[in-house]
């Protein structure tokens, strides 16, 4: 399984394209479209270049969710593919929300599960919010 145009428009729409590295609200440094493997304060990229690192790192979130062996409708990888892209998949295996995705993918809790990744550093985040509102809708219509 692949992401969908629709999954990949919902990803872009929340990493805007930053053709400069920059500080990310973690105190990360990203570039592109929330790239952060191998970023170094002034790096800068072409478009092209942004894309690439987007479908690098779309493969490695697809693979995180695909590890799962759930059963899942194309919304529904879409969406927790875009939450592995923005939390990771370290942090998607240890949560909740996949062991509630491990027993039944139509758990409706998962919506809440989604809305607890809302914080940096401790600080609720609005685009935490809308990312988080967003992909519990794809992931349930």
């Amino acid at each position: 399984m692949k992401t969908s145009q629709k999954g990949i428009n919902l990803i872009k729409g929340h990493e805007t394209l930053r053709l400069k590295a920059y500080l990310c609200p973690a105190g990360v440094l990203t570039i592109g479209y929330g790239h952060t493997k191998g970023v170094k304060d002034g790096d800068t990229i072409t478009e092209q270049q942004a894309e690439q690192f987007l479908k690098e790192d779309l493969a490695e979130a697809e693979d995180a969710v695909l590890r799962t062996k759930v059963a899942l409708n194309q919304n529904q990888f879409d969406a927790l593919v875009s939450f592995v892209f923005n939390v990771g998949a370290s942090k998607f295996n240890g949560s909740t929300l996949k062991k509630k995705l491990l027993k039944n993918a139509s758990d409706k809790s998962i919506s809440n599960e989604f809305s607890r990744w809302i914080y940096s550093k401790g600080e609720k985040l609005n685009g935490l919010v809308k990312r988080r509102e967003d992909e519990a809708t794809l992931y349930f219509s």
